[in-house]
């Protein structure tokens, strides 16, 4: 008995072994897609630029949420200024370096659809709804994320440079 309950744990272990591996490869594969190095929280700081030629400080913080499988992302990205605010959110799927998804901005009950390529440490996407449209660049390199944003509507330009923790 005593060299079969020794049999036995050696199989558990084994067992253990290869749920670890299977589990270290999953995280591996899921770093591996599109949106790999968003995944955390960033706050920072930059520019927007308004339809009326002002320019202001503004401050943001966001937040990533990268799926399982790699291929999905969840983002809320939040900016105040002295005198405006925004509250962007997005959920995006990748289908290769193809990004699709719906995004929202809250304080103006805005929403619509996006589109674009991720890879590479970079999204890039035309967001549009119902009589306003942008384009939104998000570029990643370990620590430190740039965010663009471009539009004709009250926004004209967004510059911001976060860091990520």
């Amino acid at each position: 008995m005593n060299s079969g309950s020794g049999v036995f744990g050696q199989a558990v272990k084994i067992a253990g072994v290869i749920v670890a591996l299977t589990l270290s490869t999953s995280a591996v594969r899921a770093q591996a897609g599109p949106f790999t190095g968003f995944d955390g929280s960033w706050s920072g700081s930059g520019t927007v630029s308004l339809s009326d030629g002002s320019t202001e400080r503004i401050r943001c913080k966001a937040d990533y949420k990268v799926n399982g499988n790699g291929l999905g992302l969840k983002q809320s990205l939040h900016c105040a200024s002295d005198s405006y605010k925004f509250d962007l959110s997005s959920e995006v799927t990748s289908n290769g370096d193809r990004i699709s998804g719906n995004w929202s901005e809250r304080s103006r009950n805005i929403f619509g659809n996006l589109q674009g390529t991720a890879g590479g440490g970079q999204i890039d996407v035309f967001v549009e709804a119902s009589g306003f449209a942008a384009t939104l660049t998000l570029r990643t390199s370990g620590n430190r994320q740039t965010v663009q944003i471009s539009s004709k509507g009250e926004i004209r330009g967004v510059t911001i440079t976060m860091t990520k923790g």
